[in-house]
């Protein structure tokens, strides 16, 4: 059993409260560092595409999580930061150099859709997002000289240090590393002072502008800040998929976005990763649930669709604090045992949205 007890300042500000959670991460990390030396190709190339949805959360655990600003449309930035890194590759710009500028543009498509956005809260933000995701789908589709048009987009296959990404393995771990920095930077970016603005403007605007913080260059940011991060997600996912079409970031990809920091837990980074990792593995699920279904109900269209709405609906219904919150009970029951309280998580009234993170 373990106690919670600060005795200096700076204890409140620790990346990590105690050293067993050092441990803890450092062996998943190596973990994760040897699964690519014993897996299969394929099976490196879906944990690929696992840690890439990963950033994609992240970025949108920044501005709907800590912000609390809600979009339909990020798919519309994974598009911007995708197409942005294939054509500065085209252009002979250099990958380490593309990759940061492909982020760098879809930040900036994100300040210039978080402008008019900061008039608007609520369902009427999620109606302007997913109208400029609807646009941006359309303008990838008509601007062929840069584009390709509907036609598509090849990704060339870049090298670093005379090492070519073309490797499934020298992928992987490029989308680790990423993964990994994009997470410390987060996580320290929250203990700052505007990570404290980003959570005070999501429990109440009102309390945020008498602390003399100015909300709309906050929400601003934050929408420059989360478009910047899932375009840096777009961009490996060019590679992941190889060739670019306006199909492949549609209001579908949207929605798995948000389905993932909804059941992975609002205002949790760890949450973030959860649900990336759940709903990245949905597809799977399904495919295995069609082998045991008739075939009559097996053959049904949107079955994925279906899928994805139970699990969302199960979580609202019995777990709202997602994943986070059900790992945080379990980890309560492990460290208290046998001292734990079934009363000890009982839902009560949270007259603060950050009192329903904790």
């Amino acid at each position: 059993m373990r106690f919670d007890y600060h005795t200096r300042y700076r204890q409140g500000f620790a990346l990590l409260k105690h050293p067993a959670d050092w441990v803890n991460y450092g062996v998943l990390l190596a973990a994760l560092l040897v699964v690519p030396l014993v897996s299969s190709n394929y099976f490196v190339g879906e944990l690929s595409y696992v840690l890439i949805l990963c950033v994609a959360s992240l970025g949108l655990m920044m501005l709907s999580g800590f912000t609390g600003q809600i979009s339909l449309g990020h798919a519309s930035f994974v598009a911007i930061g995708a197409y942005g890194h294939a054509w500065l590759l085209a252009q002979g710009v250099p990958f380490i150099l593309a990759l940061p500028l492909a982020a760098l543009i879809s930040a900036g498509a994100g300040l210039l859709a978080g402008i008019p956005a900061i008039r608007v809260s609520g369902l009427y933000l999620a109606m302007v997002t997913l109208a400029f995701s609807i646009v941006v789908e359309q303008v990838i589709g008509m601007w062929r000289g840069v584009t390709g048009g509907f036609m598509g987009m090849l990704v060339e296959t870049p090298s670093i240090a005379g090492i070519s990404l073309g490797s499934p393995k020298v992928f992987y771990y490029l989308c680790l590393l990423i993964l990994v920095l994009v997470l410390l930077a987060l996580a320290n970016l929250l203990r700052s002072g505007i990570g404290r603005a980003f959570t005070g403007v999501r429990d109440s605007e009102a309390a945020a502008y008498a602390l003399g913080i100015e909300v709309k260059r906050v929400k601003v940011g934050a929408f420059g800040l989360s478009a910047g991060i899932t375009g840096l997600a777009g961009a490996l996912m060019a590679h992941h998929i190889g060739y670019l079409t306006p199909d492949a970031f549609t209001l579908l990809l949207s929605l798995d976005l948000v389905l993932m920091v909804v059941i992975g837990g609002m205002g949790s980074l760890r949450g973030a990763i959860l649900g990336a990792v759940l709903i990245s593995m949905l597809p799977n699920a399904v495919a295995l649930l069609k082998d045991v279904l008739p075939q009559s109900m097996a053959r049904q269209s949107g079955l994925e669709i279906f899928v994805a709405g139970a699990v969302l609906a199960f979580f609202v219904l019995f777990e709202p604090t997602g994943l986070n919150g059900r790992w945080l009970k379990i980890r309560a029951l492990l460290e208290n045992f046998p001292l734990y309280r079934r009363d000890t998580f009982r839902r009560q009234k949270a007259y603060m949205k950050s009192e329903r993170n904790r």
